[in-house]
């Protein structure tokens, strides 16, 4: 009978500990996603393939102005980029990169949820909530809404 209860403990244990690393590599996964795609993409300048990786097609960014929801679909998004990048093609400066903390990442099933902050030179500029899908080529950026400190 001890035998029996300490297989099942071991068993509960090791399902447990394997549950945990899968979550956790998968907010890895991310937090890469929104680094190289968001972060170094769109925000510090990256390159438009690094955002289109990342973001699906059918992305929105989400706001309110005037009492009303606005949506940026992210081509227009990427269009305002790149006219940024043409206008001023160096990368930024340390004093004018964006950084991010990642506050909340929670994960159910295929879709997920991260609540980050972004800030230059430690001034809090956004709190930014964006939500993922998984699909067959891995997380994808589908909308984000947020609020301007």
């Amino acid at each position: 009978m001890k035998n029996i209860i300490l297989g099942v403990v071991i068993a509960v244990l090791t399902t447990t500990t394997l549950f945990a690393q899968e979550i956790e590599q998968e907010k890895k996964a991310i937090k890469d996603v929104i680094q190289t795609a968001y972060v170094d993409g769109l925000q510090n300048k990256g390159n438009v393939e690094d955002i289109e990786i990342g973001f699906h097609p059918g992305f929105n960014l989400l706001g309110v102005q005037n009492n009303m929801l606005t949506k940026f679909p992210i081509y227009s998004w990427i269009q305002s980029f790149e006219h940024r990048k043409k206008e001023n093609p160096a990368p930024p400066t340390e004093e004018e990169k964006i950084n991010c903390d990642y506050l909340l990442i929670d994960i159910t099933g295929n879709a997920a949820m991260a609540k980050i902050q972004l800030n230059r030179n430690g001034e809090l500029l956004f709190t930014d909530y964006l939500q993922l899908y998984k699909f067959e080529d891995g997380w994808k950026i589908v909308s984000k809404i947020y609020y301007r400190h």
